[in-house]
């Protein structure tokens, strides 16, 4: 699988390490990104697919102010905390990624949530009911604000973790 996303600039960064002593019970993530859209079987010529229908997007504001949950994830360990992003220009990206290639159901299209994984999952040195209640309290918790301009996404090889492109803004 491959995915295409948006850095996170070093206040975003900043924000989230400010936040760990608050996801205690949860298991943090160490590698943030603004994912825009997966490819799930990219084949040689998606990012060329990509690039063309991103033909003219214009960079993108973005901000973040408060923190959400997703209790029960359509994949992977629950709960789900992150920081909410705003930013009608990233969604209007991702519909026109969605246009040109297929969906992954309940994750995009109309389920599409901009966000910033912090947390997902149990830390192991906690009890099971410690990551619901911990999410529970959190969420809709203001914070920061954080606003920024999204001018270039990358490619993500999601096996290896490894960027395998960029696409600046305006493309």
């Amino acid at each position: 699988m491959e995915s295409l996303n948006a850095p996170v600039p070093p206040a975003v960064e900043r924000l989230a390490a400010d936040l760990a002593p608050a996801l205690s019970g949860l298991k943090r993530r160490e590698d943030l990104s603004l994912l825009v859209k997966r490819f799930e079987t990219p084949d040689p010529g998606t990012e060329k697919r990509a690039r063309r229908a991103l033909r003219g997007a214009e960079p993108c504001a973005a901000r973040t102010a408060e923190l959400g949950v997703f209790a029960d994830p359509p994949t992977g360990p629950a709960p789900v905390v992150y920081l909410a992003v705003e930013s009608p220009g990233l969604r209007a990206v991702h519909e026109r990624l969605c246009a040109a290639f297929d969906t992954v159901p309940g994750l995009e299209g109309d389920g599409y949530v901009p966000h910033v994984t912090l947390a997902r999952g149990a830390d192991a040195a906690f009890g099971t009911d410690a990551p619901r209640e911990v999410a529970a309290r959190l969420e809709g918790r203001a914070v920061g604000p954080v606003t920024w301009t999204v001018d270039e996404l990358y490619f993500r090889d999601v096996t290896y973790g490894e960027p395998t492109g960029t696409v600046s803004l305006p493309a």
